[in-house]
């Protein structure tokens, strides 16, 4: 009769303590960024959590509408929509498939230069808008938010966790500056590979001097696209004091969208938690279409294509050219395009605008996945031991890929010279040699291999940032130090100082000690 009374009161008292309702205000980045984003606004809304999002009024994929969270739509254009990507895509086959000289990669930079610049001008005009307006700052601030949770990609999120004075919490593998962990982690270039350099943990001498240079160009690119916008919004609200880099350094959290199955080992820091393949999960049913397609295929099996978001189409040429490729396999193929059906599509593949891929990868009858590299696709191949042919197009796609080649899992295929001979032999030899499928069958089993899921370990991290608002004692202070003190400058001139200074007393000495001497042997004679 006691028993139970005793039990109701232990979690009368227990249980609010694990089913904490917080408030996390979000400021995502749209396209294929928001769907990584949407998997821990989910996750969050179903632990009991109220999730508030800010979106653009051209906002691509991010709903004004939804059953997980609350929108607030602030009345500009951030530039981020669907257009914007589509053409940029477009203008980078057009000058990848131009131009097989060295003058590619630098043409490319100015294009991505270009762009970047107008989208972050962008983010600081909405920015401004949302400083400005007191009805939203008044509705924000009374709102008496938990935790700001955004991708540091852009810096929305970030200057606005400054403005309110809230916890903040990245959902990165981008800053404003390139690849987060060079932002906060000690990143010795003789090791850690600057992405996209599509280098490697293990260099020789000329692939170290490589990293080198491309490190100092793509910094000086980075401040050369970012900071006449976020610096003068910087000084405007926090004072001409305060770097607006510094910032993006001073978060809380910082999860990271990979683990060390993808990542090469590097130093990193107490306040970055690793959450790699967090959006994968196990393959569900597919559609009875499809799954009648795919056990249709027998034992030679499927070959899954999309190339994400943001390339719908390709020049109709290009697809031909695939499409050939494709026609002459054994195999079945699924590919996601929405663009006009290729001449030469075979009787073997089928097209369409959206597919279930996680759930495709899961199958086990699909055989290989054609990818153009983004990080969600890569980390469901790997979760579901997938081998990958790679076409990169453009931003970390690339280097994501030659990351997966360096481990014997991918090859890649470059655009400039892709032709039906090519791809056909190219998806021929990642079919045949068992080594690929082994390979990532092994980067599988490492990946899986954890005690705790990536999701849960994010979503304990955020809420723990919540509950003890913020997370100051993981996080370092060593972005406020100077240059010369961080690397230890000063430290060194002033022992040199000394030494010197100790040196010249003992030769000061010496030489006096040799004079008397000389003076008594004098006297002595």
């Amino acid at each position: 009769m006691y028993l139970p009374l005793a039990s109701f009161v232990y979690l009368f008292y227990v249980i609010p303590k694990f089913t904490y309702a917080g408030k996390v205000l979000v400021f995502p980045h749209d396209g294929s960024h928001w769907v990584n984003m949407k998997v821990l606004v989910e996750e969050l809304h179903s632990r009991g959590h109220h999730v508030t999002v800010i979106r653009a009024a051209d906002s691509w994929y991010i709903s004004e509408t939804s059953p997980h969270y609350k929108a607030i739509t602030v009345n500009v254009e951030a530039g981020g929509n669907e257009d914007f990507y589509r053409l940029f895509v477009s203008e980078v086959i057009r000058i990848k498939r131009s131009n097989g000289s060295a003058w590619t990669r630098l043409a490319l930079d100015m294009e991505l230069k270009d762009r970047f610049f107008e989208l972050h001008k962008k983010v600081c005009e909405m920015l401004v808008h949302i400083f400005e307006s007191k009805e939203l700052m008044k509705t924000l601030q009374e709102a008496k938010y938990d935790a700001v949770l955004t991708d540091p990609v852009n810096g929305g999120g970030v200057f606005l966790a400054r403005y309110l004075g809230l916890p903040m919490v990245f959902n990165a593998r981008w800053t404003v500056h390139g690849e987060a962990h060079f932002a906060i982690a000690p990143s010795p270039l003789s090791y850690v590979p600057l992405p996209p350099s599509e280098l490697t943990d293990q260099m020789t001498f000329f692939e170290r001097v490589k990293n080198m240079i491309f490190y100092n160009m793509r910094m000086y690119l980075y401040k050369q696209v970012t900071a006449p916008h976020y610096s003068p919004l910087s000084k405007r609200y926090f004072g001409p004091d305060v770097n607006y880099f510094s910032l993006f350094q001073a978060a809380d959290l910082w999860l990271m969208r990979v683990d060390f199955v993808f990542e090469f080992p590097r130093p990193t820091m107490p306040n970055v938690v690793y959450m790699g393949g967090f959006q994968c999960k196990p393959a569900r049913p597919l559609p009875q279409h499809l799954e009648e397609f795919v056990q249709s295929s027998g034992e030679e099996g499927v070959i899954i294509m999309s190339l994400g978001t943001l390339i719908g189409e390709l020049p109709h040429d290009l697809a031909d050219e695939i499409a050939a490729g494709f026609a002459n396999l054994p195999q079945k193929v699924i590919w996601r395009y929405k663009g006009a059906k290729p001449p030469s599509l075979g009787n073997n593949t089928i097209m369409v605008d959206w597919m279930p891929q996680n759930d495709l990868l899961g199958h086990p009858n699909t055989k290989l996945f054609v990818s153009h590299g983004g990080t969600n696709g890569i980390y469901e191949a790997i979760y579901h031991g997938v081998p990958i042919v790679g076409i990169p197009f453009v931003f970390d796609q690339a280097d994501n890929l030659s990351r997966l080649k360096a481990k014997g899992v991918a090859k890649i295929l470059d655009v400039s010279d892709l032709n039906t001979e090519i791809f056909k032999k190219t998806v021929q030899e990642v079919l045949n040699e068992p080594s690929y499928r082994m390979n990532m069958q092994r980067l599988s089993e490492l990946h899986r291999d954890q005690q705790v899921k990536p999701l849960d370990r994010a979503i304990f991290w955020i809420e723990f940032v919540m509950r003890h608002k913020g997370a100051p004692h993981l996080r370092t202070e060593s972005y406020r130090m100077p240059w010369y003190s961080y690397y230890s400058v000063d430290v060194i001139l002033f022992l040199i100082a000394i030494s010197l200074l100790v040196l010249l007393v003992f030769s000061w000495l010496l030489r006096h000690c040799f004079m008397l001497c000389c003076k008594r042997k004098v006297k002595s004679d």
